[in-house]
This record gives structure tokens, sequence and C-alpha cells, in this order.
């Protein structure tokens, strides 16, 4: 039987991720829950782990994609191929919560929204692999079918696959007319690792900017370490 409550990760004002408990969903009262059976899309392990991201696919179609794997994509009813490298935006396009250019009130508006859209979308698309020459998983969690085959084909590379689990960094990619167009992210600790979180929305997200977000946040990780290293001379 599943848990009545269930574990998110939120980001608080202080940049800091917390645990929080959400309220519950399920309840059983003389009777057993009748669960509809897994399918393509529909993955109860992987549901849970989008969960632990504060995604919760509430149509129950949501796509596991390997980087590198073709057949992911033709279950997901996406286009295969070679894609093409894009080259990361400018910086000052993808701005980092806490500093002058966004704050960490307005990126957890927009993270909170991004969540909440991507939760209510009719399909989501998951791409997962390294971050280009480094071993950082990457989720990218996407209601975008171009942005998904772009990631899967020519963007992150292959990664062993695993029982899903959150990675290092999270993209919430947001395709909707109905959100203000917005590009940032967040850096911060959990359990002693540095963990950063993405959020671009737009009608039409621009790949450019999820691959900043992913190199960003690696420099990010890189001067964590260094400075990391440094207190303990």
């Amino acid at each position: 039987m599943m848990s009545a409550a269930t574990l998110t990760r939120t980001l608080t004002h202080s940049g800091r991720r917390a645990l929080s408990t959400a309220p519950a969903s399920l309840s059983r009262v003389g009777e057993a829950l009748v669960f509809p059976r897994e399918r393509p899309g529909l993955d109860y392990k992987f549901n849970w782990s989008l969960n632990g991201d504060g995604v919760t696919p509430t149509k129950r179609s949501a796509f596991r994609l390997m980087a590198g794997k073709e057949l992911d994509l033709k279950v997901a009813q996406l286009p295969v191929g070679k894609g093409k490298k894009t080259k990361a935006a400018a910086a000052s396009k993808m701005p980092e919560a806490g500093t002058p250019a966004l704050s960490f009130d307005a990126f957890d508006m927009a993270l909170q929204t991004a969540k909440d859209t991507l939760s209510a979308s009719e399909n989501l698309y998951c791409p997962e692999g390294h971050a280009p020459g480094a071993a950082v998983g990457v989720r990218i969690i996407t209601n975008c079918p171009d942005i998904a085959v772009k990631a899967c084909t020519g963007f992150l590379e292959r990664m062993p696959k695993r029982d899903p689990a959150s990675q290092q960094i999270t993209l919430y990619v947001v395709s909707s007319a109905a959100t203000d167009e917005f590009a940032g992210y967040a850096i911060e600790e959990e359990d002693g690792q540095s963990v950063s979180s993405v959020v671009v929305m737009g009608k039409k997200p621009a790949m450019n900017l999820v691959v900043a977000g992913v190199e960003l946040s690696l420099t990010g990780f890189e001067a964590d370490a260094a400075a990391a290293a440094a207190e303990g001379e």
C-alpha cells in the first residue's frame, strides 16, 4: 500500500531545499485500491521520482527518455535521428537566483509555476543523461516535444539506466502561452552536494537556454567545490 503522504523538494526563500509533507491524497477505507496497469508513459516508480522533483503527472503520461536511446523516442512517438549541437545562450539570459538580476522570491514563484504547469500537462517528456563532458546527471522535465528530442539526440550524453531518481541538475522546461517568459537557475546544497534547479518558460522555449542552464550549473558546482577545498586547507 502506498504511503499517505509524499515528500517533495521545495525551494525556500533562503535558497535552500527543504522537505515538506504533501497533503494525503490516498485513503483506503474498507475496500482495495485498484491502480491502472502500467503502460508506455505510465510507470509508477518513475512517476514517484518525478514527484520527488515536485512534478506530479496528473494525466498519467510521462515518458522517461534516456539520451541516445532511439527506442525511448519511438515509444513516446517522437522523431528519431542525429540532432545538431546547440550553442549556449549568453549568461546574461540565464541569471542565477540571489543575484541582482534575479531574486530568490522571483525564482521561487517561477519554479512553482513551472511545476504546476508541468503537472497539469497532457504529456511529459523527461530526457535523462550526463551533462556534456561531465559525469553529472541531468533530468529535463518538459511538455515540449521539440526540446525533448533535441536534448536526447544532440545534447545530453548517455549514462547507465538505473532505477529512477532525482539528478544533480533538474530542468523544468515549460511550453505555454499562458505563462510569462522566464529563464533562471538556482544552486543549493543538498546532503553535502551542490544541486541545481533550472527553469525555462515561454510559448516556445529555446534550446540554447537549456544548454546555458546546464553549463552555468556545472560552472557553479566547480566554484562550490573549489571553495569547499579552500575552506578545508
